[in-house]
């Protein structure tokens, strides 16, 4: 059974949506967001879940939390992206690598590697439990962020989180 609910970030309004077997999606802030049901309204919550919701509200208010227990289904996700999500996953809270630094913890370094890590973090159904917003060019530019607000949310996720570099206004970009 596929069941989904609302929380409050300090982002803005996020979801996740669960099967029996883990989190199959995380919602960042968006119009549609904010008209789901709200899991303050005595919503019938797991507790794995409820502990991945305070996962995402305390990496989103800048806490370092590690998300990697969260149970995710993955089913119907092939091999590459399963692969590029779970090094992705070993990016503390804070940091950041490059497209081209996950290509390698996945054992490729093939030329189009890394635009290959690039293509399955696009279609990451898990924001923030995968930390894609954690990935940034081979220069340290923020580049591809497909979730509402493109890079000026992924760039916010940063802030929140501390990283160094993204806490600042970008005067030239």
């Amino acid at each position: 059974m596929d069941r989904i609910v609302a929380f409050d970030t300090s982002l803005g309004i996020c979801a996740v949506r669960w099967t029996d077997e883990g989190i199959a999606s995380v919602r960042l802030p968006s119009p549609r967001t904010a008209t789901l049901p709200r899991l303050d309204e005595g919503a019938d919550v797991p507790a794995e879940v409820r502990a991945a919701i305070d996962g995402i509200v305390g990496v989103l208010g800048g806490a370092a939390r590690d998300l990697r227990s969260v149970r995710l289904d993955e089913r119907g996700i092939d091999p590459l992206r399963r692969a590029v999500y779970a090094a992705t996953r070993t990016i503390p809270a804070g940091s950041v690598a490059t497209y081209g630094e996950i290509a390698r913890a996945i054992g490729r370094s093939d030329p189009e590697a890394a635009r290959d890590v690039g293509a399955a973090l696009a279609r990451n159904p898990f924001p923030v439990v995968v930390p894609c917003h954690r990935v940034v060019g081979a220069n340290g530019k923020l580049t591809g962020f497909s979730a509402p607000g493109g890079l000026a949310t992924k760039r916010r996720m940063l802030e929140l989180e501390g990283a160094p570099g993204y806490g600042q206004q970008v005067l030239f970009g």
